[in-house]
This record gives structure tokens, C-alpha cells and sequence, in this order.
């Protein structure tokens, strides 16, 4: 090859060096999908973004705390890309302040409200109208998260549905969200807490002592959007990720049940 063809060899390779990185340079360039989900995903969201991650390789940060604090920080000016919350109450919030997409919401997810006890508990208890809650506690406190929180509002609904709400309100553990109830319990602060039936799947120091019937309380919904303010491409790509079926079995692992 001649001095003047290596010239031309050379300037074309870097050439395509050039075009290459800089097609390249967007993808890196965008910054993480910025994800805000109640507090009871955390196991199963965070399988379902480490198959995206791997999928699309697109960046995915994950912000989990209880639905009402998140959609207030979106309120006040978060940049979430991505909202899910774990009660239909605080995603009609979302859409009534014009913080989400209406077109792009959808029912995701659904789930149980269960009793549960330290894993070496010999509590055993049948839900029902009037069941002896007070007695069950003997003399400690009920787990359950606050009352802005949906496990919390979803509790106090099914209590007060049995007839059983007054004989336990003033024995109460309060927590910022499910987690913090479920810790309550694994941590034998507490003799019992209601949580999720995902949340006791994913904790080995409690056991389900009962479960509430679904008649008792508002069907239990997780709702997902893009938010309004988000800019980010790769929010969308993992909004059709995670309604697709392939992330039903991250979800399905947990004991959510995926809606259609």
C-alpha cells in the first residue's frame, strides 16, 4: 500500500471512529429513568428493571416509599419519570394535579391484605366478622402504616368492615409504609401487623396468620403512568416493559397477581 492509500486507510477508520462514538454518545448521554414505586414492589420491581437493564440497556434509578409521599414529591417538583403506586387513590391524585400522563395509566398489579405473625408465632386465626383481634394481641400492638398509606387505609377499611376497628384503634404501631410494618413484626416489636400478602412472601421472620377476605376492603390495584414532566425516552421503553409479559413472572414470583 502506498503512502497515500495509508493516509486514506487511516482517515477512514477514524472516520468511522467518529460516527460511531458519536452515535453512540446520546445512549450514554441520557440519564437514568427515574422510577417512584410504593414501597411493597421492591423485591419484584427490582428483578423485572435488572432484566430491562440487561434487555434494553437503558440506566434505571428506583425511589421506593409509600405511595402518598410520592406523589407529594412529585407534586413538589420531583423529576420521577415513572410513577406506581400501590392504591388507585394517589394515582387519581396524580392525574387530578396533572402530574402523570393520563394515556399512558394502566391497572398493573393487584395483591392481598394478610395477617401476620413472628415466624415462631402459634397464632392461628380465622378472618371474619368480629373476630377477637384485641384478644389475639394480648395486651401489645397491631402493626400497620399510616393512615395517608394505602396498606394502611386498606387496613383500617377491612377492620372496620369486621366490626373489630374500635376494640384495636388505640393499640396501634404505626409505620411510614408497608415495609416499615412488616419490620415491625420480623423484628418482634410487635405480635401482629397487616401487610401485604407480597410483603410477608418476602420477609422469613413472619408467617401469614390469616387472611382477609377481599370482600372486606377496596380491591387492592397498583396503577402505572409516565409522568407529565418526564423527558426521558427510555421511560417509555420501560413503561412497555413492564406491561408486557415479559415481566409478568418477576411480578407473579412475589405473589402479585398481574391484571390484564
Amino acid at each position: 500500500m502506498t503512502v497515500l492509500g495509508r493516509l486514506r486507510h487511516g482517515l477512514t477508520a477514524a472516520l468511522f471512529l467518529v460516527l460511531a462514538l458519536g452515535t453512540a454518545a446520546p445512549k450514554a448521554a441520557e440519564p437514568p429513568v427515574l422510577v417512584f414505586a410504593a414501597a411493597s414492589l421492591r423485591n419484584a420491581l427490582d428483578d423485572a428493571v435488572a432484566a430491562f437493564r440487561a434487555q434494553a440497556g437503558d440506566a434505571v434509578a428506583v425511589s421506593y416509599a409509600a405511595s402518598s409521599a410520592l406523589a407529594r414529591q412529585i407534586d413538589n417538583g420531583a423529576p420521577a419519570d415513572l410513577f406506581i403506586s400501590a392504591d388507585l387513590d394517589w394515582m387519581d391524585y396524580a392525574q387530578q394535579h396533572k402530574l402523570i400522563r393520563p394515556a399512558t395509566r394502566k391497572d398493573l398489579l393487584g395483591n392481598r391484605l394478610v395477617l401476620v405473625a413472628p415466624a415462631d408465632s402459634a397464632v392461628t386465626v380465622e378472618i371474619g366478622p368480629g373476630f377477637p383481634l384485641a384478644a389475639l394481641l394480648q395486651g401489645g400492638r397491631l402493626s400497620l402504616a399510616g393512615d395517608a398509606v394505602p396498606a394502611g387505609k386498606y387496613a383500617k377499611a377491612a377492620l372496620e368492615k369486621l366490626g373489630v376497628w374500635s376494640s384495636v384503634a388505640d393499640h396501634l404501631a404505626r409505620a411510614a409504609d408497608v415495609r416499615g410494618a412488616l419490620f415491625f413484626v420480623s423484628r418482634r416489636e410487635v405480635p401482629l401487623g397487616i401487610v401485604y400478602a407480597t410483603d410477608a412472601a418476602a420477609d422469613r421472620g413472619v408467617k401469614v396468620v390469616g387472611v382477609f377476605p377481599a370482600d372486606s376492603h377496596p380491591p387492592i390495584i397498583y396503577p402505572i403512568a409516565l409522568t407529565a414532566g418526564s423527558a426521558n425516552p427510555a421511560a417509555l421503553r420501560l413503561l412497555r416493559f413492564l406491561e408486557s409479559p415479559a415481566a409478568s413472572p418477576f411480578f407473579e414470583k412475589q405473589g402479585f397477581t398481574v391484571l390484564p
